[in-house]
């Protein structure tokens, strides 16, 4: 059974304050994009093992058991009784990116052992194994736009639709470790919310309102991704913005733009935004 993993991207994001637990509340907008993974589970009876897990396409580092896949099979294994599977991964979405690509896979494949094998985990339950694996991992498993508070990890449905403009998406192969991006900023409460008044601007002055951040710190340290923000606003982007602690940065346009000829040094994305289906 064949599923496709999407991508995020955060429209704006405020760091408020450091947590006792020693994460950090945020304010942010996820939004769903068609960038996809493609991710397939076949029942495996003949394995010694649990699960099996290979992937194609882009490297994925660090250690198998520590996959989000196989973490939340072995998850799910001590509530639920689960065939022994094997896992292919064919990785498209930039890793390390601020695109959700990690947490986005694990999601799908839960809502996928939940379908093929009828297990009847509740909506519920979904959300609660993700929230385990990943503080933006939950999102995927409703997968529609919403503002993250919290950690991340505590969600309110936004009424907001960007079908119709044109994404291009950058990602200059920097990987950003995220707990690293945050010892170098300062928290502090926005002075205007983004729900409540800065999405309600028209999209021309999300430029000089919407803000992320992490990118003052970034930017610092990775001058170049600074530099491909800027390229796109120059290119004719009405927003841009980095995407989560980075690398990737992206540009919302009013009509498709021949990006990828001008950054052929770089991983580029670039189609008219759809409506993303919560699981396909």
């Amino acid at each position: 059974m064949l599923c496709f993993p999407n991508a995020k991207i955060n429209i704006g994001l405020n760091v408020i304050e450091k947590r006792l637990d020693g994460y950090h509340n945020i304010e942010s907008v996820f939004y769903p994009i068609p960038l996809y993974d493609v991710l397939e589970v076949i029942e495996n009876s003949g394995s010694a093992d649990g699960i099996q897990f290979q992937s194609t396409g882009i490297s994925i580092p660090g250690n198998i058991s520590d996959n989000l896949c196989v973490r939340a099979y072995n998850l799910i294994a001590k509530d639920y009784v689960l065939p022994k599977v094997k896992v292919h991964l064919h990785k498209i979405i930039p890793i390390g990116a601020g695109l959700g690509g990690g947490s986005s896979n694990a999601a799908f494949f839960i809502k996928l052992l939940n379908e093929k094998f009828e297990l009847g985990i509740s909506w519920g339950e979904q959300h609660n194994y993700a929230r385990q694996l990943g503080s933006d991992c939950s999102f995927f498993i409703t997968n529609k736009p919403v503002v993250a508070e919290e950690k991340g990890d505590v969600y309110e449905s936004i009424a907001i639709n960007l079908d119709g403009y044109y994404i291009a998406v950058i990602n200059p192969a920097i990987h950003i470790n995220t707990t690293d991006a945050y010892t170098h900023l300062k928290p502090q409460k926005p002075v205007s919310s983004l729900e409540n008044d800065l999405l309600k601007l028209p999209m021309i002055e999300w430029r000089s309102k919407i803000k992320n951040d992490f990118e003052v710190s970034v930017f610092e340290r990775f001058p170049l991704i600074d530099k491909l923000k800027q390229q796109l606003y120059k290119m004719g982007a009405i927003y841009a913005s980095m995407s989560g602690s980075g690398s990737s940065v992206y540009g919302l346009f009013e009509k498709e733009t021949n990006i990828k000829d001008h950054f052929k040094d770089h991983y580029v994305f670039e189609k008219v935004l759809t409506t993303i289906k919560s699981f396909s």
